[in-house]
C-alpha cells in the first residue's frame, strides 16, 4: 500500500489513478498513523511553497514526512513536493522547507523568449545509474508546471536535469528518497514508466 499524503493538493486525485492505473494499491490521506504504515508515501505538490509549509503544518504533516523519511521506506515528492525537500525557497523566503537535502530554490529567469511559468513538454537528461528512471531512454520527454527551479547543493543525488534558459536539477534521488519536478502523472507512458519504477521499489521488484 503507497499512502499518498493530502493536503488539499490539487493534483492528489490525478496522481491516485495514475497509481491505480498502474495496478497499484495506493490511499490518500492525512493519517499519521495510516501513512507511517504504508509500504511507501507520495507527496504531491502544486501552489505556492509558504502556503503549503503552513497548510502541512496544520496538519501535522511536516513531522509525518519527516518520521515517514526516517523509516528508510520509499518516498516521492512531485513537483512542490520536491521542492519542499529543501530548506527553503525564494517563492516564500520566511517559510522553513523540510531540509531533508541542502540546495536553492530560485525562480526561473525571464528572458530569452522563453515564458515563465514554464509549462509543457521538456526533454530530461538521466542519470545513468537512477533506480527511478531505470529503462527510461535518455532525453525522454515529459511534463513541467512551475516557476521555481531547483539548484541541488550535492549534485551527486541528482537523478535527471533538463533545460530552460537555465539548468535545472528536474528529479533526485538518494537511498530511499526520490523527487521529481516535473508530473510524472501527466507524462504519458514515460511518467507510468517512472511510477511503476517507484512502486517496485516500495514493493521490493526492482526490474
Amino acid at each position: 500500500m503507497i499512502a499518498i499524503i493530502d493536503y488539499g493538493a490539487g493534483n492528489i486525485q490525478s496522481v491516485c489513478k495514475a497509481m491505480q492505473f498502474i495496478g497499484c494499491d495506493c490511499v490518500i490521506t492525512h493519517d499519521k498513523n495510516e501513512i507511517m504504515q504504508a509500504d511507501g508515501a507520495i507527496l504531491p505538490g502544486v501552489g505556492s511553497f509558504g502556503d503549503t509549509m503552513n497548510t502541512m503544518n496544520e496538519y501535522g504533516i511536516n513531522d509525518t514526512v519527516v518520521d515517514f523519511i526516517s523509516t528508510g521506506k520509499p518516498f516521492l515528492g512531485i513537483c512542490l513536493g520536491l521542492q519542499l525537500l529543501f530548506p527553503s525557497s525564494e517563492e516564500s523566503p520566511n517559510a522553513k522547507g523540510l531540509g531533508i537535502f541542502d540546495g536553492t530554490i530560485t525562480k526561473i529567469p525571464s528572458g530569452k523568449g522563453l515564458k515563465i511559468p514554464h509549462i509543457g513538454w521538456n526533454s530530461i537528461e538521466i542519470n545513468k545509474n537512477s533506480r527511478l528512471f531505470k529503462g527510461i531512454e535518455n532525453n525522454s520527454f515529459v511534463y513541467f508546471v512551475h516557476s521555481y527551479f531547483l539548484n541541488a547543493a550535492d549534485k551527486s543525488i541528482v537523478a535527471a536535469q533538463a533545460e530552460y534558459g537555465v539548468k535545472i536539477d528536474a528529479a533526485v534521488e538518494k537511498n530511499n528518497v526520490f523527487a521529481t519536478q516535473f508530473h510524472p502523472e501527466k507524462s504519458g507512458e514515460t511518467g507510468l514508466k517512472i511510477l511503476r519504477n517507484f512502486a517496485n521499489i516500495v514493493s521490493g521488484r526492482e526490474e
